[in-house]
């Protein structure tokens, strides 16, 4: 049998793994950050937009009916690109945010949460709405009479969660070109708020996606209809 005693001239070694393990991962953290933010800047100069790497934490500020951006604390934006897409002025970032859980023993545990969003304005005000993929909780929700806004097109009320405070303007906004093109893109969360319409995953960007949801934004505003600018007092969204 082995002698107890023996396992703690293990223990350094244990303990220096640990702090290699550890400080590798820091380091590889720390490339893949800094490829990622050579990736952003190269895809910022090939579309004539700005890029800043620096950290920014009044992103909540700036649009504070975007709920993405007021999830759990130590907020920030970082990795920003600038810029005009379609002669609209866009705002592309990486977001932060932290969450805190409690296990059993009340030791508690930080979460960091990262994703990508895109922001356009528009030269027109524009009223809430939010468009989203459906899922099972929707489902569920609808189940017990809680339901989104339906559409005369049934594809679409299946695959899209559609919600707005005036349903007018959801019906005027989603009309079916509107409803086809969406279909047919890349799937991004979408809300409109005051003059400005954001595209957001629950994950970071690949730069590309960064084109798709600013295309995606901008396919939904050229394709408002003319009463509808006229009424929002404007000719082009």
């Amino acid at each position: 049998m082995r002698d107890p005693s023996a396992f703690p001239s293990f223990l350094p070694l244990i303990i220096a793994a640990f702090v290699v393990l550890v400080v590798g991962s820091m380091i590889l953290s720390r490339i893949q950050a800094r490829k990622r933010q050579e990736a952003l800047a190269a895809f910022a100069g090939r579309n004539g937009l700005a890029f800043d790497p620096e950290t920014y934490r009044d992103f909540r500020d700036r649009w504070p009916d975007f709920k993405c951006l007021s999830q759990g604390e130590n907020r920030y934006a970082y990795n920003v690109l600038s810029g005009p897409w379609r002669n609209r002025p866009l705002t592309g970032f990486d977001y932060h945010y932290e969450t805190t859980t409690t296990d059993s023993k009340g030791e508690q545990q930080t979460h960091h949460h990262h994703f990508s969003a895109v922001v356009i304005s528009s030269s027109v005000p524009l009223r809430p709405l939010t468009i989203r993929a459906e899922n099972v909780f929707d489902k569920v929700a609808g189940f017990f009479g809680k339901e989104d806004i339906n559409f005369e097109s049934a594809e679409f009320n299946r695959k899209f969660f559609v919600s707005s405070t005036d349903r007018r303007w959801a019906y005027d906004v989603l009309h079916t070109r509107t409803m086809e093109f969406l279909m047919a893109s890349p799937r991004f969360a979408i809300q409109f708020s005051g003059d400005c319409v954001m595209a957001w995953k629950d994950s970071t960007f690949k730069p590309e996606d960064f084109a798709a949801a600013a295309d995606v934004i901008s396919g939904i505003l050229e394709r408002l209809p003319e009463y509808v600018l006229q009424q929002q007092g404007g000719q082009n969204a």
